[in-house]
């Protein structure tokens, strides 16, 4: 099967991208507040004090009915919106709108959804920030799932490599006008090499040493994962279920003061 033709191409009003040396060591652990209400993610919220960002996925969107995105702006804090948007490119644009209006730091969209849908989403953001007067949220894709394997990707009809998948959405991606992607650490560097230093890289899939893996298949220690080139970390079990959660946020921040140290 021929390639088919990825073209630079960015959104017009599209901001530029966030390169790593302006991202501010303390603000690089993004804690997922996975929790089936908005009390229990509060309460961890307020025992983080050394944590500025944090990722806001179905569960707690849902079960908040959204009201988790205002109370986290409302203590200061930074949100990513971990939505995952994939559907007609009308539809996710237009939910990519309302994603604005929210007033979150990051959002994302699945690169499966396509170059039309992916310009369309980019091309709103853009518009709608505009009109609000606002700063442009980062948009972001999803590449592949840290939590499949080659089986997974088989069964579903891709390539059964990850990073062969991961370089090849990565691309479009970028093509598309869009500020960087969600992907495994284990794929940083050919990401890295495909679309160049001011790309963003959000990794989950991050494991201090001695964590359990849980749900996830591709994976790497913080420290190793920011030496690697990434710009943001979503850690969550390991820390929102630790004995002492402000404890072990300290422990991964250290890690990644070690990592850019080690760059």
């Amino acid at each position: 099967m021929s390639e088919p033709n990825i073209r630079p191409h960015t959104a017009a009003g599209s901001r530029p991208p966030v390169g790593l040396l302006q991202v501010p060591p303390g603000h690089r652990l993004i804690v997922a507040l996975d929790y089936p209400t908005w009390a229990e993610a509060e309460a961890l919220v307020r025992q983080l004090t050394n944590v500025t960002f944090f990722k806001v996925g179905l569960e707690m969107f849902l079960s908040s009915r959204g009201q988790a995105v205002e109370a986290l702006r409302a203590l200061g804090k930074k949100v990513f919106l971990d939505l995952k948007f994939h559907d007609i490119p009308n539809t996710v644009a237009q939910a990519c709108r309302q994603a604005v209006g929210l007033g979150v730091d990051i959002l994302n969209v699945h690169t499966l959804g396509g170059r039309q849908m992916m310009t369309q989403a980019g091309a709103a953001v853009a518009d709608e920030a505009k009109n609000r007067g606002i700063p442009a949220p980062a948009l972001i894709a999803v590449t592949i799932l840290t939590s499949m394997g080659e089986t997974d990707l088989e069964e579903v009809g891709l390539a059964p490599m990850p990073a062969d998948n991961v370089d090849r959405l990565a691309r479009l991606t970028q093509a598309s006008g869009l500020q960087g992607v969600v992907a495994s650490p284990q794929e940083i560097s050919l990401i890295r090499q495909a679309c160049g230093r001011d790309f963003l890289i959000v990794c989950p899939g991050v494991r201090p040493q001695g964590a359990a893996l849980g749900d996830q298949k591709r994976v790497m220690t913080p420290q190793a994962a920011i030496a690697a080139g990434a710009d943001y970390l979503v850690v969550g079990r390991p820390i929102t279920r630790a004995a002492d959660p402000l404890a072990a946020a300290e422990a991964v921040l250290q890690e990644i003061r070690e990592g850019l140290n080690s760059k």
